[in-house]
Parts: C-alpha cells; structure tokens; sequence
C-alpha cells in the first residue's frame, strides 16, 4: 500500500463536511437557534476556504450563497 501525502485541503473538506452534519442535526431542536445556522455557515464558510484552493467555480458559488444565507438569514431573525 502506498502512503501519499494529503493536503491540508483534505481535512479541511473533512472538517467542513462534519461541520455541515452537525450543523444539519442542531436545527432539528427549536431550542438551540440560533447555533444551528451559525454552525452551518462556519461549515460553508470552510467549503468556501477549499473551493477557492481548488480554484472551483461551481463550489465557490455554492458556499458562498450557503454562507452568506446562513449569516443573513441569523441577521434578519435578530
């Protein structure tokens, strides 16, 4: 088996992806709003961070609209 060499973008989709998850399990509990939208637009936020490294438009524009949603939406609420 070879051992290759990951980089950082590799856990940083990881991470982003766990961050999404939990995110996606916090909203289903009325009582803990806002933390589950914050989470999930760390998670876009994150995303976003990989996308640009990997220079992939289609994704950039995803995790930004999720992003940007995601904090305007906690913007309005409040």
């Amino acid at each position: 088996m070879e051992k290759t060499n990951k980089d950082i973008t590799f856990y940083l989709k990881w991470l982003a992806t766990t961050v999404l998850i939990i995110g996606t399990a916090i909203n289903t509990q009325k009582e803990l709003y806002p933390l589950g939208p914050l989470v999930l637009a760390c998670g876009g936020l994150i995303w976003l961070a990989v996308s640009i490294m990997w220079k992939e438009w289609s994704l950039i524009i995803t995790n930004s609209i999720l992003a940007l949603v995601g904090i305007g939406g906690i913007i309005i609420a409040w």
